[in-house]
């Protein structure tokens, strides 16, 4: 959430930056106008309980005396029902700036690209070579079912369409992936494994900014009132909600595995066939709790983290950062890791790492102190994937894919596979 302070001080910088976001300005002035009716509402609340205090205290001399009060009971009773009046229209001014200013997205930085979609994101670097290859490649969906490690037919009658399901090697690469991301994360990069709830309640998914702008995009636990996450930056990113941390800690570094949901609505007709856009998959998330002044080199640090991944698999990718208009509602910073698939001869996402400066912070206040006593300070949150575990299993077939159909695995995979070849059986 942005800060109403700076807002209201900063107008036209306001303006400007989300304005690169496709904020219109009178969002920004109709804020403004919410939040002065609001504070000369406070203002003219304590006027008026100021002067009831002493009529009221006149009130009581009198009666004490003996004398007439009516007159003075009556002005009190009026002022009593201005306050009334007052306050009703401070809760209203307060609720609209509420909705205004949550569905808000964070600053961009000067730094990222001007644009409102995906057309003006910059490629910032590629890595590894594309193979030529001598056969004719199939996608993932057709070389996986005839390996007999995809089963989309029994998956669609079990939960229906955009559902999975792997059987045999196919579920061994799964799990081998997930243990060689979080050894690598864990043992090489200093992140602290955790295994988080898949299953969250409001306040945690405001926190992170899932709620209210994208309740579509999330599954809702009708009995409860709860939702699945969509992602384990939820829970993660939560673990310190209303927390006040140590500075000298920090960076603070969390990863952890866990299944995603997501409805994909608005996704319709897109990557139909696959594991590319699903309801559920599985993913290695990376959490950051920074200090600000550091939080762009952490960024940084947390794409290199990504990017070690793809490159001990060898995989060809590319390093794209969003536009402005582009990244996600919390996000200032964002760049996302892209495969190339040969079968499909396109480059999809397997990677998104942001770092959301203290707008998550501050929906969530999330604080720290730089020393004992000294004055809060909100805390930068970056999150990063480490990388969705089913795409990644679609970059390995659609990559290392043989004129027989057999699919390599790669070397840094084969002690967790116990194999280095998926073959039909």
């Amino acid at each position: 959430m942005l800060d109403i302070k700076f807002i209201r001080a900063n107008a036209a910088e306001a303006k400007r930056m989300l304005g690169r976001r496709g904020v219109k300005p009178e969002t920004i002035d109709r804020l403004i106008e919410l939040d002065t009716a609001r504070r000369d509402a406070i203002t003219k609340v304590g006027e008026l309980q100021s002067k009831r205090n002493q009529i009221s205290a006149e009130f009581g001399k009198r009666r004490k005396a003996g004398e007439d009060t009516s007159g003075i009971k009556a002005e009190v009773d009026e002022i009593k029902k201005q306050i009334a009046e007052l306050e009703a229209e401070q809760e209203k001014f307060e609720a609209e700036l509420q909705h205004t200013i949550e569905v808000l997205p964070n600053f961009p930085h000067d730094s990222v690209p001007d644009g409102l979609d995906d057309t003006n994101n910059r490629c910032v670097r590629t890595w590894g070579e594309i193979k030529q290859y001598d056969f004719p490649l199939k996608p993932h969906w057709d070389l996986g079912t005839e390996l007999g490690i995809f089963d989309f037919e029994r998956s669609t009658k079990l939960a229906g369409t955009r559902f999975w399901m792997l059987l045999g090697q196919g579920a061994r690469l799964e799990r081998a992936l997930i243990a060689y991301m979080l050894d690598l994360h864990c043992q090489h990069q200093g992140y602290t494994e955790i295994i988080p709830p898949v299953i969250a309640n409001k306040e945690t998914m405001y926190s992170t900014g899932q709620l209210p702008k994208f309740a579509e995009d999330v599954f809702h636990i009708d009995t409860n009132d709860m939702y699945l996450i969509s992602t384990a930056e939820i829970p993660l990113t939560n673990m310190h909600r209303g927390e006040i941390l140590d500075g000298s800690q920090l960076p603070i570094k969390y990863t952890g595995f866990t299944p995603c949901f997501r409805s994909e609505a608005g996704a319709a007709g897109r990557d139909t066939r696959g594991l590319v856009r699903v309801h559920q998959f599985h993913k290695v998330e990376m959490v950051k709790f920074s200090l600000p002044e550091n939080s762009f080199d952490e960024l940084e640090k947390m794409v290199n983290d990504a990017e070690s991944v793809l490159q001990g698999l060898k995989i060809p990718y590319r390093v794209m950062q969003l536009s402005a208009g582009d990244m996600s509602l919390s996000s200032a910073m964002t760049y996302d890791l892209e495969f190339w698939s040969p079968a499909q001869n396109r480059w999809i996402e397997i990677s998104s790492c942001s770092n959301c400066t203290d707008f998550q912070a501050r929906r969530g206040n999330m604080r720290f102190r730089r020393a004992p006593g000294a004055p809060t300070e909100y805390v930068h949150t970056l999150n990063g994937s480490g990388l969705a575990v089913g795409r990644t299993m679609v970059a390995i077939m659609e990559n290392y894919q043989q004129a027989d159909g057999s699919v390599i695995i790669p070397e840094v995979l084969r002690p967790y596979m116990g194999s280095d070849v998926i073959t039909k059986r």
